[in-house]
This record gives C-alpha cells, structure tokens and sequence, in this order.
C-alpha cells in the first residue's frame, strides 16, 4: 500500500515533540511491513528537501505557515502517484485534504487518470483551543481560537485516531461521532534504557521544549516555593529555549536566589534523556493541555513518577495517587505542595515509583503499532 502521511513536522524538526517520535516509529515498522509511505512536511532552516529514513521518504515543502498550501500543489503536482492511503495528522491546523480528493480538486483529464480515490483518515493528538493563546500572537491566536470549531465541524464526518480519552471527549463536543473516533496507546522504546541508581540528592527534573504552553516557569516556582521546606532538593531543566519564551525562563532561573541548585541543560539526545529520567527522583509536568503526554510514561519507565497539572491528557498519562500526583489546583504552590509530600513520606513515594514503572510496562511500540494497523485496517 501506498501511504502519504500529511504533517507539518517531523522527528529532526527543532520543535518536535512526542507525536513525531510515534509517528516515525509507526512508518518504521509500516515500510518493514512491505508498504510504501512518504511523509509531507514543512520545512525548516538548514533541512534538506528530501530524505530517506529507514525506508521511507520525508519531502519538505514551504515552512510553518506555508507547508498547507505548499502541500497542496505538491500533492496536484505528482497526481500521477495518488497513494492509497492518506493519514491527515490535524496539529493546530488542518490540511483538508478532504478536499484535494473532491472532485472540484482535480480537472476531468485529470480524474480519468484516477482509477480509485485514495482512503483517508485523521490523526488528531488533540486539539488546540486554548493554546492559541499561549503559542501563537494576536489577534493570530484569537483568530484560530475563532475557526477552531468551524473546522472541526467542516472534519467531523471523518474517521479519525488519537492517542487518549481526553482527546476523544474533546472531539465528541465538536460532533464527531463516537464509533469514528478510535485510540491506539502510546508507545516507548524501553530497550533502550539501562537501569541506574537515583542521585543521593533529591532531584526534579524539567523536561521538553520550554515554550509557552508548557508553562516551564511554574515548575521553577514550585521548585522555589519547596526548596525552602527541602535545603537540598535540585533542580535540572532540559529542553530547547530558543525562542522568547524559553529566553525568559533562562533569564528566571538565573535570577533565582538558588540558581545554584539549578541545572539548565539545552535540548539533549536519547542517550542523556534516559540518563536524567534514571538520575532524578520526580518529573514535572505544567502544560496547558496534552494528548497524553509521552515524557510521562517515558520517565515511568525509569521509575520516575510526575507530578502534573489537572489537565487533558496528563489526566490519562499519570493516575492519581497510584503512579503519580495530580494537583487540585494548576499552581505552582499546589505542585510545591506535591513536592514536599512525596520527599517526606517516602511509603508513598516507594508506592508511587513501582506502580509507575509496572504502568509504564503496557506501553511497547509493538503493542502500539499493533492497534495502529488494526485500525488503519491494514
């Protein structure tokens, strides 16, 4: 079969996150399953046009804002080649694709080529709403904030995957209907994990982009706010800050009065993430909202429980109380409070780091892909 798999980043994109990590994973094991698959992607500076990885293709067109309309002309370019399947991954805006595969999208000499319209499906991790806000400038983010539930209502006779039930509940307020919405879990790649000792000082770890959605200067403050109850309790944050926002989480940590115990790593490989998740004792979580939140079963692994806001998709990631603590309040006092509660009793703690790690267990790759291609019916 031949697959086009529509996304605006991919797994080398400077703001790639957990979503490009599955879907590659997923394409991996599709190509060793003997389909064709391409991904269409935006560009970004320095990436080259196209590139093969572990046999399948990633073509770059345009850039952030342009890819949708760049992959457009793209796809009515090479019609020649009209795959068999089309995955339309729906991250902040859609491609509608939908409407590539009409006919007002194709001349008549055009459609006589065509023997049979391609199959499609969504792939929505979740969905924006109020991260516009936090992501985006105004009146930009008022005005996709505005058109959010327009497009949705224009998608929602599609069959669509996500990875949670947060996600699902999302979808089903804007009218897609229950039997079109199907979730695949998550995966890790646990092999790749060795299995070291927890620093002797308690360590909390920041971990992921630093933009705004993210809400990084809160775990700061919790960090702050708890330092005072535990002297020796550190801090390490790791993640890409090039951007306004990450610029002025640096400038916070380094006027912190204890920047001292504070560690700010930039972004870091495979290698040194299992490291990090294997050297400190909690992980923290402050997002506006999530599909699920992969760095969480990623540190579960480890036997890192987290410490998170009451928020899509962490709501799914982390059970509270049995792998992890979930704050009432979405605060970096409450968190504090978290904090302080699992260093001190350290029953719950124990409890909390072996249910997460049995948790983590499910969470394979092959499992993942397993549901994946049952759904896509392949």
């Amino acid at each position: 079969m031949n697959i086009l798999w529509f996304t605006w980043k991919d797994k080398k994109n400077p703001q790639a996150g957990g979503a490009e990590l599955i879907n590659e994973e997923f394409a991996k094991r599709l190509v060793e399953d003997g389909h064709q698959l391409k991904f269409l992607v935006a560009g970004y500076k320095g990436a080259k046009k196209k590139e093969t990885r572990n046999g399948y293709d990633i073509i770059r067109v345009g850039n952030r804002y342009t890819v949708y309309w760049k992959a457009f002309r793209y796809f009515r370019k090479h019609l020649q080649s009209w795959p068999d399947l089309i995955i339309e991954e729906v991250n902040t805006i859609p491609f509608f694709t939908q409407l590539y595969t009409s006919s007002l999208s194709v001349t008549p000499s055009e459609a006589r080529n065509l023997k049979n319209k391609p199959q499609r499906i969504l792939l929505i991790y979740q969905l924006c709403r109020e991260i516009w806000f936090y992501q985006f400038p105004f009146p930009l983010s008022l005005i996709g904030y505005l058109l959010e539930p327009i497009y949705l209502k224009f998608l929602n006779k599609n069959k669509v995957i996500t990875e949670s039930e947060s996600t699902k509940k999302d979808l089903l307020k804007y009218g897609f209907k229950k039997e079109n919405i199907f979730i695949f879990p998550v995966g890790i790649n646990i092999r790749r994990f060795r299995k070291l000792a927890k620093s002797l000082e308690f360590t909390l770890l920041s971990f992921g982009s630093i933009r705004s959605m993210k809400r990084t200067h809160h775990q700061v403050e919790a960090f702050e706010i708890a330092k005072k109850q535990i002297p020796q309790l550190k801090l390490i944050v790791a993640g890409d800050s090039n951007n306004s926002y990450g610029h002025k989480v640096i400038r916070v940590i380094n006027s912190s009065l204890y920047k001292k115990d504070i560690t700010y790593l930039e972004r870091v490989d495979e290698k040194r993430k299992s490291q990090l998740m294997e050297h400190c004792h909690l992980l923290l979580a402050t997002p506006v909202k999530e599909g699920w939140g992969l760095v969480i079963t990623e540190a579960n692994s480890k036997g890192t429980p987290a410490i998170v806001y009451n928020v899509d998709g962490l709501r799914d990631s982390v059970k509270n109380n049995i792998t992890g603590l979930v704050c009432r309040d979405n605060t970096p006092d409450d968190m504090a409070k978290n904090i302080i509660r699992a260093f001190k009793d350290k029953f719950l703690y124990k409890r909390l780091q072996r249910n997460a790690l049995n948790f983590s267990k499910s969470f394979t790759f092959d499992r993942s892909y397993k549901e994946f291609k049952k759904i896509l019916r392949l």
